[in-house]
């Protein structure tokens, strides 16, 4: 199955959301965004990656397995850390859309 360059991009934006939010929740002890909009990107993400692994050169291997029922296990290294972190910053100056 070929996947279109939309579908992959996708995968990308939904693949950074969760591992951003996620950090924001677990790591933060706070969140931008609720449990349903959280899941609703999981779940896009799950039926975007039934058809197997997709590699796309972007947090491949956390998500080999994605089965979208928790982001606790996701990786929190320099990159998911400093994105969460400006997108606080962002929404305590009230500049930009923090939500999905």
């Amino acid at each position: 199955m070929e996947t279109s360059s939309a579908i992959l991009e996708r995968i990308k934006r939904l693949r950074s959301i969760l591992l951003v939010h996620s950090y924001i929740y677990y790591r933060l002890c706070t969140s931008l965004i609720s449990d349903d909009e959280w899941q609703a990107a999981a779940d896009e993400l799950t039926r975007l990656q039934a058809h197997g692994p997709i590699s796309i050169g972007f947090y491949d291997e956390a998500f080999k397995d994605w089965d979208g029922t928790t982001g606790f296990h996701l990786p929190q290294d320099h990159w998911v850390a400093g994105k969460a972190h400006y997108l606080l910053y962002l929404h305590e100056k009230g500049v930009g859309k923090t939500t999905l």
